[in-house]
């Protein structure tokens, strides 16, 4: 199984939000390069971005971090937040970046997001509020369930969905790992569980249903998390 490291970025910060709400927005850096760098000597293969500033606005908004951090670290980068053209995908993908997370698009035009995956490496975000998919950083509730958009993607390429429970995500109160088995056998992808991380047996669990991987933020940032620890015991997938 993966552990991703999350960086969130909001005006070229790391910071984690509660809830998805920007104005709950706590910084933990100025410099979101000195987690990368930290992950990386951790032993992390991935690191899991998300420009939030991006995701509201529909498109990059943190291009001077992201290039920090691709320039200065080997990890494998996914990214997120604003991600909605081609353009936006060239772009990200000749900067280095490896996966590129559709969220928004993947909601609203889900066709086109599949044949975006024959051509390029894409991961689709699938964010629940109430069990309906959230778009546009969370602000918008969509009229179709998760699980109803997860199995738009069964036959398509794209190389795995994240799965995010927002009324999760930010609270330390555990994984919803109901969500997450629903969504992989709704789709049959491989999964990325996110929110609500609270401890190393929220990750030793989700290993145990065997997800693909699960995303680590306000655990490793509030001291809740031994991320060194967590590398060493499980063994990295590509």
């Amino acid at each position: 199984m993966i552990i991703f490291p999350a960086i969130d970025l909001k005006d070229g910060k790391a910071v984690r939000l509660t809830k998805g709400e920007m104005n709950s927005a706590k910084i933990y850096s100025e410099n979101p390069l000195n987690f990368a760098k930290q992950f990386e000597d951790m032993g992390a293969k991935w690191l899991h971005m998300v420009d939030l500033n991006g995701a509201f606005k529909g498109s990059p908004q943190n291009i001077k971090a992201i290039e920090e951090i691709r320039k200065n670290t080997s990890l494998k980068i996914q990214l997120g937040g604003g991600i909605r053209d081609e353009d936006t995908i060239k772009k990200y993908l000749d900067l280095g970046i490896n996966r590129l997370i559709l969220g928004s698009a993947a909601a609203k035009n889900p066709e086109m997001v599949i044949e975006l995956a024959e051509k390029y490496p894409i991961a689709v975000g699938i964010d629940a509020k109430d069990g309906y998919v959230a778009v546009s950083g969370w602000g918008k509730k969509e009229n179709i369930k998760a699980e109803e958009l997860a199995k738009k993607f069964e036959k398509s390429q794209i190389e795995c969905i994240i799965a995010t429970d927002i009324s999760k995500d930010g609270t330390l109160k555990g994984l919803n790992l109901d969500f997450v088995l629903n969504i992989q056998n709704a789709s049959k992808k491989k999964v990325i569980a996110s929110g609500g991380v609270a401890s190393e047996e929220d990750i030793i669990k989700a290993k145990e249903k065997n997800i693909y991987g699960v995303i680590v933020g306000k655990a490793f940032y509030e001291g809740k998390i031994d991320l060194k620890k967590l590398f060493e015991l499980f063994k990295e997938e590509k």
